[in-house]
């Protein structure tokens, strides 16, 4: 009995192995993936097919029908004061028609570097705030920083500002109730980033990595820094944390209004309130880039390479995880092949093995095409920096790897003016002179189990 039993357990696994093999095969969105779940779907399914349930989702489904739903209920009321564009925009004309928005003129903006300087900005300008304040991060700590947000959003919630606050459920997974308990006994709005249809519904692969602060629809910030006492360099061995974040006025604030909106509505099928954003009395030129895995295409990664194909004298990128897909890897060749300078920086110390590893690989490969690879030497080096030429830089929290490029929603502000990339240009030159140049001998004189751990990491990219 306990036989016929064990047997017809072992034969129902692998029925379920076969068809989760077969939507494997029909889902996935790379060949490599499906391949690599189909196999061992097949052969194993004892073992692959809870990690599949959990993890095999390459489709982020219902929020595209509430993106539309979102656009219609909340962006129609916010007017829109277009200013003249920079001509130099024309050349990322892809990448607008790409996110279905326009560049927009006008802005006024200031580039924050470190969590100091950019927590000391962003707070007071949270504390300002009269009328509305909007928040969004992917990891909320419950430590001093933390702690002091949590009062400040109380204090503005009391002065009877509408507060609303979302954070990803994976990326927070260790924030206390009571954190979350306590900002709504206050009156504050505060929901996790999560899945609500049943296909959703497991998934650990989708989170929302996005960093967006919106005040009183006057004044945004995005970037790389999340709400932790590691992000302003207080935790060793990561100590001292290089990010970057950017401040922006100007209209381009309501297209971030309207993309915390689609997601506040997502969670909780209401718009948030919203503000007009007032006209920008600056030079600047700026296009927000959002990305996600309820794209019908894969726009993170399209971004990078028609971004990169679009330079012609320089490419500085700064990024924690190079892990580029082929896509991009091949517009970075490319840029090579046209005599254009590719540098590109990368930490010194791991956050996570693993894709420090395939990230090495990789560095590897790159540098021997040509492009000029570097390790940011103090500290962990975690911001998310693009320069482009001498006139354009982009600003957020896009990471050079398959999880930004498929798997999380992110967000980015491409920006079109040479006041603003000279200074991004001067914050890249001053990180490159803390900086060693990667050599071929960093992986030829690797220890060889160390060598094959890299090739074994990069067989995970498309999770990493």
């Amino acid at each position: 009995m306990t036989l016929s039993v064990l047997t017809a357990s072992i034969a129902l696994l692998h029925l379920l192995g076969i068809f989760a093999a077969m939507h494997a095969v029909m889902h996935t969105r790379t060949p490599q993936g499906a391949i690599g779940w189909a196999i061992g779907l097949l052969l194993l399914p004892y073992v692959t097919l809870l990690p599949y349930l959990y993890l095999g989702s390459s489709r982020f489904l219902g929020y595209l029908s509430k993106y539309h739903q979102a656009r219609l209920t909340s962006a129609a009321p916010i007017p829109l004061d277009e200013r003249v564009i920079d001509p130099g925009c024309a050349r990322f004309a892809a990448i607008s028609a790409l996110q279905n928005r326009p560049f927009r003129g006008g802005h006024r903006l200031r580039l924050l570097i470190d969590g100091d300087a950019t927590f000391e900005v962003m707070l007071a300008a949270m504390a300002a705030a009269e009328h509305s304040l909007l928040v969004q991060f992917f990891i909320f700590r419950d430590d001093n920083l933390g702690r002091r947000v949590q009062q400040l959003l109380l204090q503005r919630a009391a002065a009877g500002v509408s507060v609303c606050v979302l954070f990803d459920g994976v990326g927070s997974h260790d924030l206390p109730r009571h954190y979350v308990e306590t900002l709504r006994a206050g009156g504050v709005a505060i929901h996790p980033f999560a899945t609500r249809r049943w296909r959703n519904r497991f998934q650990l692969n989708f989170r929302n990595h996005r960093k967006i602060v919106v005040v009183d629809g006057a004044r945004a910030f995005v970037g790389g820094l999340n709400v932790g006492d590691e992000y302003l360099g207080l935790k060793p061995p990561l100590a001292p944390w290089r990010d970057t974040h950017l401040e922006l006025q100007g209209p381009v604030v309501t297209d971030l209004q309207q993309l915390f909106a689609e997601d506040w509505q997502w969670i909780t099928g209401a718009p948030p309130p919203l503000l007009a954003s007032p006209p920008g009395d600056g030079n600047a030129s700026v296009l927000v880039v959002a990305s996600g895995p309820a794209d019908l295409q894969e726009t993170c990664s399209l971004f990078f390479t028609a971004a990169i194909n679009a330079a012609s004298e320089r490419i500085w990128l700064s990024t924690p995880y190079f892990v580029p897909d082929h896509a991009v890897l091949a517009a970075l060749r490319l840029a090579v092949l046209r005599g254009v300078d590719v540098r590109v920086l990368i930490p010194a110390r791991p956050d996570h093995h693993t894709v420090f590893l395939a990230s090495t690989l990789h560095a590897h490969h790159a540098l021997r095409a040509g492009i000029r690879m570097f390790r940011y030497q103090p500290g962990f080096l975690h911001q998310k920096a693009l320069l482009i030429d001498h006139d354009s830089a982009a600003i957020g929290s896009m990471n050079l790897d398959s999880r930004s490029f498929r798997l999380n929603f992110e967000v980015t502000a491409l920006v079109v003016d040479r006041a603003f990339a000279a200074e991004v240009g001067a914050m890249l030159e001053a990180d490159f002179a803390r900086s060693l140049p990667v050599e071929e001998r960093e992986y030829d004189d690797a220890p060889y189990l160390r060598r094959v751990a890299m090739h074994v990491a990069r067989l995970f990219d498309p999770l990493l």
